[in-house]
Formats: C-alpha cells, sequence, structure tokens
C-alpha cells in the first residue's frame, strides 16, 4: 500500500502559480490572502477557530495572526504514520476551507473567500524562526491595528491561544 503524505528523507515539490516545496518534520511560515477584501471582525474570529481547529492534529502551531486581509502561521505538519508528515497543501485546505464555508454561512454569501494559492517557505533555521514568528507577532502593530501585539485580538500565540476561542 502506498502511504499518502510528505516524507522526512526527500523533498516534495508542487507548482502552481508558486513552488511549493515540503520536508517532512520541517516548520513553514505560510501567508494566505483574502479575496472578497477586508474580512469583518466575525470572519477574522472565524478563521481563527479554524487554525486551532486542527493544532496538534495535523500540525503544530507556534503563532498565527488573521489581519483584515491576510493571515500568517508559523506550524510544522504532525506526522501522521511513522516517517510521514500532512502535506501544507492538505493543512491549508481544511483551514481556507473550513473558514471559507463557516464564514460564508454568518454572511449569507457563497463562493470563495481566500484567493485559491498560498505562500509558503521552509523555515531554514532558528534565526529565520525566530525572525518569522516576531514578524507574525507584530504585524498588527506594524499596520497600526494595535500598539501591542498581545492587544490585537486575532493574535494566536503562546499557551492562551486556545483559550481565548
Amino acid at each position: 500500500m502506498k502511504k499518502s503524505g510528505i516524507s522526512a528523507q526527500r523533498l516534495h515539490f508542487t507548482r502552481r502559480h508558486l513552488p511549493h516545496f515540503q520536508i517532512g518534520g520541517s516548520w513553514y511560515f505560510i501567508t494566505f490572502r483574502s479575496k472578497t477584501g477586508i474580512l469583518p471582525a466575525e470572519a477574522r474570529t472565524l478563521a481563527a477557530q479554524a487554525i486551532i481547529f486542527a493544532n496538534g492534529k495535523k500540525y503544530a502551531l507556534s503563532t498565527a495572526t488573521v489581519m483584515p486581509d491576510h493571515v500568517h502561521i508559523l506550524l510544522n505538519p504532525a506526522e501522521k504514520e511513522n516517517g510521514i508528515f500532512y502535506p501544507l497543501g492538505q493543512i491549508t485546505k481544511s483551514i481556507k476551507g473550513y473558514s471559507a464555508r463557516t464564514i460564508n454561512k454568518l454572511s449569507g454569501s457563497s463562493g470563495a473567500v481566500w484567493q485559491r494559492e498560498s505562500f509558503d517557505r521552509i523555515v531554514r533555521n532558528e534565526d529565520e524562526w525566530r525572525e518569522k514568528y516576531e514578524y507574525i507577532r507584530n504585524n498588527a502593530v506594524k499596520a497600526g491595528l494595535c500598539e501591542k501585539p498581545e492587544d490585537y485580538p486575532w493574535l494566536l500565540d503562546g499557551d492562551d491561544f486556545i483559550k481565548r476561542w
């Protein structure tokens, strides 16, 4: 039987418009954008809940932020079985799909909420991991949405982020 997923032993490559590389066991910085423009507060909350839902099942979440028109996530895909990890495409599809369905239900609309493709990058070392972590934490501050990262309601960071949602 063929194992479905990403191996820790080899580089996996896919492409739409952007290239997507994955090696099982690595950390990833992921970004995807809203197709519909600015998301209202309720939609951002639903997107945050979708990110939290599979944490500890399909991936380990370090931090994420749901901005008015895009999302940043720093995560490590979980091992499905010995040496085989969840594909990033499957992870982002479930986050975007679930959140889009719930956002559309809330707004009484239909159709795509997120742009089809996501940007993802393998985090290559500890310094880059820290840089991506700080970038995500401070994204709302840099955008002028709050004064301190912890003041932004859609920052998922630390042990208490699950409790908030």
